[in-house]
């Protein structure tokens, strides 16, 4: 193993991403090159000063990029990759590949409506008005033709929380996160966040009548069209 130095202590709040940007610098400078192994996460969380957690989600992005990749017996080792792979951030990345683009809205697809059928089960007359709150602004905010990604973000959070399974809510973190600038160029798109707002009355519609069936149904149909313009070939 090469020898890469001394890592800095993290301080953002998605600290994952910065240890993520991090290992992808020491790739980028010829620190860490192909065929090298990264240290066991355990040794990396102590040098990074976070958790094995936020190491562990940093490693699965990179290694969903390509930069990394997981070997039997041999650990994570650094892969032989393109200069401009290694120079774009984690999301631009993703902005011009479109077959993990696609692959990520896949995982949504399977994540999402179950958790939707799940919050329409357990949303509470509290938790119900949570989301009229968000669906409130980000109304307010599509009328005055502003950006509403932090509360579409917001929203789908919320169902997840609803459907009280803090795992599932971390694994939509790491989509919601990885997705992020995808998801800001879409809501540009002409006509994109009327259609946002409304597959997320509809959803809220079949959680307010304890519909899960229906809250699942919405929810597939909400990802499908979002999954539709952020796909479609741009000019």
């Amino acid at each position: 193993m090469s020898t890469i130095g001394e890592f800095e202590p993290v301080r953002r709040s998605k600290v994952y991403e910065e240890v993520a940007d991090q290992i992808r610098r020491l790739i980028a400078e010829g620190r860490l090159k192909a065929g090298d192994r990264l240290p066991p996460e355990r040794e990396l969380a102590e040098r990074f000063g976070v958790s094995r957690t936020s190491v562990r989600d940093a490693i699965r992005a990179l290694e969903m990029i390509g930069l990394l990749e997981p070997r039997q017996g041999d650990g994570t080792v650094v892969l032989d990759l393109s200069p401009a792979a290694l120079a774009q951030p984690l999301a631009s990345i993703l902005v011009h590949n479109r077959t993990l683009l696609a692959d990520l809205l896949d995982v949504r697809k399977m994540i999402e409506p179950p958790l939707a059928a799940r919050a329409a089960t357990f949303a509470t007359s509290e938790e119900e008005a949570t989301l009229r709150e968000i669906l409130r602004r980000q109304t307010e905010k599509a009328v005055r033709g502003e950006l509403t990604t932090a509360e579409d973000t917001e929203f789908h959070y919320a169902l997840a929380r609803l459907a009280r399974n803090p795992v599932a809510l971390k694994v939509l973190d790491v989509l919601m996160d990885l997705l992020l600038e995808s998801r800001e160029r879409s809501l540009q798109v002409p006509g994109r966040l009327q259609k946002s707002l409304q597959g997320h009355l509809r959803i809220l519609d079949s959680i307010t009548r304890k519909d899960a069936q229906g809250a699942e149904a919405a929810m597939r149909q909400h990802l499908s069209e979002i999954e539709h313009i952020l796909l479609q070939p741009r000019s």
